[in-house]
């Protein structure tokens, strides 16, 4: 499950209690949209992170996360602690979904004063992806690079299995961010409309790792659409994606309880 935090779904109680029937109901993620705001008619939007942290205490079984944080406009070691106690509390099944994001959509960072410049961003969250990793580490984190300094400081506790996993979103064809998420965990390309679009992506990511060992590709389609083609393609956690436009809890709750396509 994908779920933008809007409207009906803007309050945790509501999202943690769909997060707990989506568990009993055979899911095996739930995934929250990052956003400040959204364009009308969407009115009330949730915090994230607090949302996860009520999934993560109504559940015990489901991977959750971000997806996608755009990291250029949180600090970084804000940004360790709050994904290691969420990792601590979820007891390691934390995801970081890590992207550039885009003001095109609501105007979130031109509005509220943040780096509009992509490639800006992109230096920020290369940089903050530095951080983390060397962060959840245990070991002292030096880091005096171009946007961020850490100061020989060392973060404890240390997630669950020692880091936690980072998908990198990204549009298709470009190869800058299948570059940054061939490093890590996962690949997340974004508005795909086809299958033989995920074996490009794939192909593309096994370029650059030349294994996909323990690598995730994943994809997001509307409710009800089979994604067998896109598993034969090499896509391997499927989104249940939701058009904010129309979003409604009783047809989120509905889509839970079908319980999900395999």
């Amino acid at each position: 499950m994908w779920i933008p935090l809007f409207d009906e779904l803007a309050d945790p109680r509501v999202v943690s209690r769909l997060a707990a029937s989506a568990e009993e109901a055979g899911w095996d993620g739930f995934f929250v949209w990052d956003q400040l705001w959204w364009r009308p008619p969407i009115s009330a939007v949730a915090d994230p992170w607090i949302t996860l942290t009520a999934v993560a205490v109504a559940t015990e079984r489901l991977r959750i996360g971000p997806m996608v944080t755009p990291v250029a406009r949180r600090r970084p070691v804000k940004l360790l602690r709050e994904t290691t106690t969420l990792d601590v509390l979820s007891v390691g099944r934390l995801t970081l979904g890590v992207g550039l994001g885009g003001d095109r959509f609501a105007g979130e960072f031109s509005r509220s004063g943040d780096e509009v410049d992509d490639r800006v961003r992109a230096e920020k969250l290369d940089e903050c992806l530095e951080i983390l990793t060397a962060g959840w580490s245990g070991e002292t984190v030096d880091h005096h690079g171009k946007h961020y300094l850490v100061d020989s400081v060392r973060f404890e506790p240390r997630p669950v299995a020692g880091r936690i996993p980072i998908w990198g979103a990204g549009f298709p064809g470009k190869l800058k961010p299948i570059r940054r998420a061939a490093r890590y965990d996962g690949y997340f390309p974004v508005n795909l409309t086809s299958s033989e679009e995920v074996a490009s992506a794939v192909a593309a990511v096994a370029a650059e790792r030349g294994s996909l060992d323990g690598f995730e590709v994943v994809i997001a389609l509307p409710p009800s659409t089979d994604p067998r083609p896109h598993a034969t393609a090499g896509a391997t956690w499927c989104l249940t994606d939701f058009d904010p436009s129309d979003l409604r809890l009783a047809d989120v709750q509905a889509v839970i309880t079908d319980g999900p396509t395999r």
